[in-house]
């Protein structure tokens, strides 16, 4: 397999894995930990902007290749076997049917949210100086 492929593939399982975060957030038997990482998690990765904007050297695409993969392999280890497999067949279903990812308008709300309150905090320090 060479390496577009596989990194492709890589790509392809990282979306199905938030999608299936997306489902098990809902779920009944998910424990509220994880549905909370989860949620956040989901938030961000459908979240229409990044935390670090892709244009910012190498720290842009830092959160895309690790951080949001780090965390969907958290919050994935803190679902039931039976959610995770119940909730993976749902977001094939989903990425067969609709093709595109949904849209989380609270995550870039929450996005935006943060970056105002770095803004805030960083006008605030150089005021103070």
């Amino acid at each position: 397999m060479s390496f577009i492929a596989s990194t492709r593939a890589w790509a392809r399982r990282l979306k199905r894995d938030a999608l299936t975060l997306w489902f098990a957030r809902t779920d009944p038997a998910t424990p509220w930990a994880a549905k909370l990482l989860a949620a956040l998690v989901v938030a961000y990765a459908l979240s229409p902007i990044d935390l670090i904007p892709d244009f910012i050297p190498v720290l842009g695409y830092l959160d895309d290749v690790l951080l949001l993969p780090a965390l969907i392999w958290l919050a994935l280890r803190l679902l039931p076997p039976a959610v995770v497999q119940a909730s993976r067949a749902r977001a094939e279903q989903w990425m067969a049917e609709a093709g595109a990812r949904p849209r989380s308008l609270v995550g870039g709300i929450v996005i935006v949210l943060v970056w105002l309150a770095l803004g805030t905090a960083l006008g605030v320090w150089l005021m103070r100086r």
